[in-house]
């Protein structure tokens, strides 16, 4: 979406902006009064860009924050992390989203913006089809913001309107209390409402991709009351809370398929790199239902760059190395008919990469496997060999070891060379994959035989399209007859495997209140080894490429041991206080009406 550089703290003077794939020409409107922008479809639009430019979620989902700060893919079994989280560490003061201060850089300083523009554009002379219509996404954001926040701690303080900055009154009145949990996702539901009623299914003018559709509300309203409904918020499975999760996700479905979403056709780099619209609107990646542009411009102070790309490179072609799935990451991964990866379905640690799901291709680079330009002409190899001819001191073939001995493949523009510096791939936050996994999860907890068949036809929906063989009875390795608990678990699974390092995983297993199930364990490397043939060289350097392309499997039984290594120093330990972390000592000290959570010592309710 566009992205602007901007306004003063009274949010009426923008000085710059860009499109995050074509700069706009600039302008300094600084000296403009708010009349002048608000009563101006033009400057109101430059406004209404800085909105988008100060909240869209960036790569791995990340909207700023503590939980964002340590990696979602270091809080499960995606990759390995150490970080107070998985360490069972966390005190009241490891969470510091609800901040302390109205910088803009804050959760609070940005909902000001938000509430700033949504005051000014309803007080401006504009049609009003035109001002709901501006409005109406900034109430997205607003409902985005107060999301994260919620989802976080439960019930915060409900700021609707922009406060008074100076003088003691206004002081007082910013000392809000926190608002029911309920209150918020109340709050959060009507503003979704309004984005859904005033905004388009699709927007007519390419150049506006990357706005807020009525679609995407809808699916994002379907992912706010899924976790509504999830047991983190509903110990007591009040069943209407799924059914309006349900209802929803459906609708979503419907508004996004009339206007052209849906599956991508394939799950590969491409789904990431393949972005904008055609003439009226209809994507040119039906699969992303909410996007964050990122452009190349390495000058333009307008410039919004990704840095995933060369981050998930390897070192050894000046990657920065940074993404290395686990070994469990990889063995979540079905076989290719869509089986558990096991060995009653012809799963070997010695032959870990052969059929598996094509998404496992997709996701992890490994030792051996090819990866489109990406090492410059040559495989990926991250296996290790003997430098002396006992066989006791060891060495990998890398410059720098992957600490996994795998990569992370996913979105990474395979078209390019090493090394890549910037890189416009674009940030999916909301897949249509992700909006049919979310009405099959409610359709399975409600456990009814029209809606379970949409359980089904959503999981077979995302498997079909992965490339998994559909087998003789057509269920892509489905069991069937499954019941609402094994439906609710092969949607888990599907969410872990479809949506890996998207930053989902973590919030998922939060919300089903599952974290604890990875207490006690430890994640895994995968050590690719040489055999040691009483040699002190990496004797197969100059064969490996040929060998390889000859045949994989003959190079690794002639040349290889696999094993596993644990990552992790000590067992993943969740607390149970990571369902509703507390609130800051510092938050508190600056606004006595804040409450701690019952779950640290206090006395506010995160469930009511």
């Amino acid at each position: 979406m566009k992205k602007i550089f901007i306004i003063s703290a009274a949010c009426v003077g923008v000085f710059a902006l860009s499109n995050c794939k074509k700069v706009l020409e600039k302008q300094d409107i600084s000296s403009f009064t708010a009349g002048q922008v608000f009563n101006d479809s033009t400057t109101a639009k430059l406004n209404i860009d800085y909105v988008y430019s100060q909240n869209q979620p960036g790569w791995f989902g990340s909207t700023g924050g503590s939980i964002h700060s340590a990696g979602t893919y270091n809080l499960t079994e995606e990759s390995q992390g150490s970080n107070v989280f998985v360490l069972g560490t966390a005190t009241k003061e490891s969470v510091t989203d609800i901040g302390t201060s109205n910088t803009t850089n804050s959760a609070y300083g940005k909902i000001r913006v938000i509430n700033t523009f949504i005051r000014d554009i309803n007080a401006g002379t504009l049609d009003q089809a035109i001002k709901r219509r501006f409005a109406a996404q900034a109430y997205f954001w607003r409902a985005f913001r107060y999301f994260e926040l919620v989802k976080l701690y439960g019930g915060v303080p409900l700021v609707l309107t922009p406060l008074d900055a100076v003088g003691d009154e206004a002081k007082q009145a910013a000392l809000m209390p926190r608002a029911k949990t309920s209150d918020v996702f109340a709050q959060i539901k009507s503003d979704l409402d309004s984005c859904i009623k005033y905004l388009p299914g699709r927007w007519p003018k390419a150049a506006d991709y990357g706005r807020i559709t009525s679609g995407a509300a809808a699916a994002f309203k379907g992912r706010v009351l899924l976790t509504y409904a999830s047991p983190e918020f509903n110990p007591a499975a009040i069943a209407q809370r799924w059914q309006d999760a349900y209802d929803v996700n459906k609708l979503a479905v419907t508004l996004l398929t009339a206007n052209g979403y849906g599956l991508y056709n394939k799950y590969d780099y491409t789904m990431w790199t393949t972005d904008g619209a055609n003439e009226g609107g209809i994507p040119k990646n039906p699969e992303a239902v909410l996007a964050t542009e990122y452009n190349n411009a390495s000058s333009d102070n307008g410039a919004n760059n990704n840095t995933y790309d060369n981050g998930a490179r390897p070192k050894s072609v000046s990657g920065g190395g940074s993404y290395n799935p686990s070994y469990e990451m990889s063995l979540a991964y079905p076989m290719a008919d869509g089986k558990p990866a096991t060995a009653a379905n012809g799963y070997t640690l010695a032959t870990f990469y052969k059929n598996r799901d094509p998404r496992f291709y997709a996701t992890i680079a490994y030792n051996g496997g090819t990866w489109g330009n990406v090492m410059n002409g040559s495989r990926l190899w991250t296996y290790y060999y003997y430098t002396n001819a006992g066989g006791t001191t060891n060495k990998s073939t890398e410059s720098t070891a992957s600490n996994t001995g795998f990569y992370l493949r996913k979105g990474v523009d395979e078209t390019k060379g090493s090394p890549v510096t910037l890189v416009p791939t674009d940030w999916i936050e909301i897949r249509y994959a992700e909006v049919l996994l979310n009405l099959a999860e409610c359709a399975a907890e409600l456990n009814k035989t029209l809606v379970t068949d949409e359980a089904y036809a959503g999981l077979i929906a995302v498997r079909k399209r992965a490339g998994i063989t559909a087998g003789a009875d057509n269920l892509y390795g489905l069991t069937a007859g499954m019941g609402r608990a094994a439906l609710i678990d092969a949607v888990m699974l599907e969410r872990h495997i479809e949506l890996a390092f998207e930053g989902k995983r973590f919030f998922d297993l939060r919300r089903r209140k599952l974290l604890e199930t990875l207490n006690g364990t430890k994640r895994n490397a995968i050590v690719i080894q040489l055999k040691n043939t009483a040699t002190s060289n990496d004797y197969i350097l100059l064969t490996r490429e040929a060998s390889a392309a000859s045949s994989l499997d003959a190079l690794y039984a002639a040349s290889f041991n696999v094993s596993l290594k644990a990552l992790d120093t000590q067992n993943i330990n969740f607390q149970t206080g990571n369902y509703f972390y507390g609130i800051p000592t510092a938050a508190i000290n600056n606004n006595l009406n804040l409450l701690q959570n019952n779950t640290w010592g206090g006395t506010f309710d995160p469930l009511q």
